[in-house]
C-alpha cells in the first residue's frame, strides 16, 4: 500500500519534495493557495527581481527530477567565477576550472524553478488542491499513532505523513506546536533588476562595506541583479528615489561595472533569522524556510532547502511507514546541525565584514590575501559552496 503524504507549500522546496517522493512511489497531494501558470518560461518575459542562485548540489537534484532539462530551454545563467572582496587589493576569486568543474552554478528566477517543477506533476500524479481556506487545525492524538489529520475551512485529510513547506511563518510549524528562535537584522536587502549594457557575465561577486555588502549576480544577458545590504531606513528611502536618483546611488556605492545600465525594478526585503528548535513532531516534518531562515548572505538559503528534501527522501525511501519517528529522527540528525552551522557561519562573516573597526579591516584583508594564495584550502572552501561536500 502506497503511503499518503501531504505536502503544504508549493514553491521551490515544497515543489521539490513533491516530485522527489512521488518518483518513489508515495501518493503525493500538494496543498498550495493558489495553482501556478505552467507554462511559464518565456524568454521574452523581462526578469522576476526574486532569483536564486543554485549551486551544483541543487543542480543535480533538479536534473534528477526533470526540472533542469527544462530550465536549460530558457532563462538562464551559468557563472564560472565567484569573487569576494573588500578592496581591490583584498581580492578572493573561486573559479569553476580550479575544481575541474565547467560551472560553480546557476542564476535562476525562483518562478522559473517553480514553474518547472510544477511540470512534472501530471508526470508523476501529484494532485495539486489549491486552498485559499484558512488551516484550521492539526490533529495527532498520540504521536505513534499511524495517522495525522490537517484541517482547512473547507476540506480535511488525514494522511502518513505531513511535510510543512509553508515558508518562513510557517502555519503548520505554529499548529504543530513546534518552537523556534530566531530575529529580525537591524537591516534589510534590496534587490534590484538592472538591464546591463555589456556582454553576458560570467561571475558573481560581492564586496563587503562598512553598511553591508553589495552584490552581483549575473542573469541571462542583457539582464543582472545587484544585492545591496543597508540600514532598513536607508534602503526604505532609496526605494522611494527615481530610478535615476537610485542610480547614481548605486554609482557612488558600488564598484564600477562592467557597462552603463538601466534599473528596471527594485525591491527592499527584511532580513531574518529563525530556526525551529525541532524538525519533526509526530508525522509532521518540516523543511526549508519553514526550519530555518538565513541571513541570504551567501545565497545558501534556498540549497539547504534542496538539501533538507534530498535527505528527507533518502530516510523515507523504500519506507513501509513514512512518519515513522526512527526515520524523521534521522532526517533531523542528518539536518538540523548543518544547517545551525552554515547560519552561525553566515553571521559570523556578516559580524566580522560589516563595521569600519581597523583592526578587524586590516586582519580582514590580510585573511582574505592569505587565503587566495592557499589553493588546496581555497579549492576545498569552493567545494563545500557548490555543495560538494
Amino acid at each position: 500500500m502506497k503511503n499518503q503524504i501531504v505536502i503544504v507549500g508549493g514553491g521551490m522546496v515544497g515543489a521539490t519534495a513533491a516530485v522527489k517522493l512521488a518518483k518513489q512511489g508515495h501518493q503525493i497531494t500538494l496543498i498550495e493557495h493558489q495553482a501556478i501558470k505552467l507554462n511559464d518560461i518565456d524568454s521574452d518575459n523581462i526578469p522576476d527581481i526574486r532569483i536564486s542562485a543554485l549551486n551544483r548540489f541543487s543542480e543535480k537534484l533538479l536534473d534528477e527530477i526533470g526540472a533542469m532539462a527544462i530550465l536549460k530551454q530558457g532563462r538562464i545563467a551559468p557563472y564560472t567565477r565567484l569573487s569576494v572582496c573588500e578592496s581591490l587589493e583584498s581580492n578572493l576569486e573561486f573559479n569553476a576550472s580550479d575544481i575541474g568543474e565547467s560551472h560553480l552554478g546557476h542564476i535562476i528566477e525562483n518562478k522559473l524553478i517553480q514553474s518547472a517543477l510544477w511540470q512534472q506533476f501530471e508526470r508523476f500524479n501529484i494532485k495539486v488542491v489549491a486552498q485559499s481556506g484558512k488551516l484550521k487545525n492539526i490533529t495527532q492524538n498520540n504521536p505513534e499513532s499511524e495517522k495525522i489529520t490537517i484541517e482547512f475551512e473547507n476540506i480535511t485529510f488525514e494522511v502518513d505523513l505531513i511535510i510543512a513547506a509553508d515558508g518562513g511563518q510557517s502555519q503548520c510549524r505554529k499548529l504543530a506546536g513546534i518552537g523556534s528562535t530566531g530575529w529580525q537584522y537591524q537591516q534589510s536587502c534590496m534587490g534590484i533588476l538592472i538591464k546591463l549594457n555589456a556582454p553576458q557575465q560570467d561571475i558573481t561577486w560581492q564586496q563587503f562595506q562598512p553598511t553591508g555588502p553589495v552584490a552581483f549576480l549575473p542573469l541571462q544577458a542583457p539582464y543582472a541583479s545587484l544585492i545591496w545590504y543597508h540600514h532598513s531606513k536607508t534602503l526604505d528611502e532609496f526605494n522611494q528615489l527615481s530610478k535615476h536618483q537610485l542610480k547614481e546611488k548605486i554609482i557612488d556605492h558600488y564598484p564600477e561595472l562592467a557597462g552603463d545600465f538601466e534599473i528596471i525594478n527594485q525591491s527592499v526585503f527584511p532580513l531574518t533569522r529563525s530556526h525551529a528548535n525541532q524538525y519533526f513532531k509526530g508525522r509532521l516534518v518540516l523543511v526549508g524556510d519553514a526550519a530555518h531562515t538565513i541571513n541570504p548572505l551567501a545565497g545558501q538559503g534556498v540549497n539547504l532547502g534542496f538539501k533538507d528534501v534530498a535527505a528527507l527522501a533518502q530516510v523515507l525511501e523504500n519506507a513501509d511507514d513514512v512518519g515513522c519517528n526512527k526515520l524523521l529522527r534521522e532526517y533531523e540528525s542528518k539536518r538540523r546541525n548543518a544547517n545551525l552551522l552554515m547560519m552561525s557561519v553566515m553571521d559570523a562573516c556578516y559580524g566580522v565584514f560589516s563595521n569600519d573597526i581597523k583592526p578587524l579591516k586590516h586582519l580582514r584583508q590580510f585573511g582574505l590575501k592569505v587565503a587566495s594564495k592557499t589553493g588546496p584550502i581555497k579549492n576545498q572552501i569552493l567545494k563545500y559552496a557548490i555543495g560538494d561536500s
